[in-house]
């Protein structure tokens, strides 16, 4: 049996509420600091978008954990690991889609999903050197993280961050309609039976709420370099 090499770098948890900031702030310091970067909902939403595709429902967990199989992270232009490839073909715009953010906690919320896709989180992390974010990673996924951090933004700062990004008008019913969706998916992710989300008892925690991005993404990298540094 030969052992594996040393690791280079840490396996960081980082959670957070959706658009609490975790997949642009935790990418842009994997950048940073040369590590990779895994964005674990992308999972969820593509089991969801594939369910949805081919027409499994959510009370069926062994079709939905079947399509596990079927989906695939692959690195984009900066080598985080943020393409959803199914059958060879990039869907990553369909798992982002509104349809999915509406369908993903329900199907997020199946423990036998769950189960089928803790394995291949666990082994994207063994080798170390990468900043893993979801709800869970930290309680459930990577519950040995040399590091857990959890991202904290009020629902109303998420949302309006949600409006921004796709352009929308603050007062405009889509927007509303993004605050009341983020709201029932706190609701859904924080009362779920199964792997609720909750920081770890050891999570530092980052509130984001006024701050400027940069100053979010310092954070965690100071956070990284300070664990890191007492290994």
């Amino acid at each position: 049996m030969t052992d594996r090499p040393p690791r280079r770098g840490l396996a960081v948890a980082l959670d957070g509420p959706g658009s609490s900031g975790k997949s642009s702030v935790g990418a842009a310091a994997a950048a940073e600091l040369g590590y990779r970067f895994c964005d674990t909902g992308l999972l969820y939403r593509a089991v969801t978008w594939l369910a949805e595709h081919r027409g499994v429902e959510v009370d069926d967990p062994v079709a939905l954990s079947a399509l596990v199989s079927e989906v695939e992270l692959a690195p984009d232009e900066r080598g985080r690991l943020a393409r959803v490839l199914v059958d060879g073909i990039d869907h990553t715009d369909e798992v982002r889609s509104p349809a999915v953010d509406s369908a993903v906690s329900a199907v997020a919320a199946v423990p036998e999903l769950r189960d089928a896709l803790l394995a291949r989180q666990r082994d994207l992390a063994a080798d170390g050197a990468i900043i893993m974010a979801g709800r869970d990673i930290g309680t459930v996924v990577l519950p040995d993280a040399e590091l857990k951090i959890f991202l904290d933004a009020s629902v109303e700062e998420r949302a309006r961050r949600r409006t921004q990004e796709r352009r929308l008008d603050p007062a405009s019913p889509a927007a509303q309609e993004i605050l009341v969706a983020l709201r029932r998916r706190d609701e859904l992710d924080r009362n779920r039976p199964v792997a609720p989300l909750r920081p770890a008892s050891d999570a530092r925690i980052i509130s984001t709420d006024g701050n400027e991005f940069a100053d979010t993404v310092a954070a965690v990298v100071g956070a990284i370099r300070d664990a890191d540094a007492r290994r």
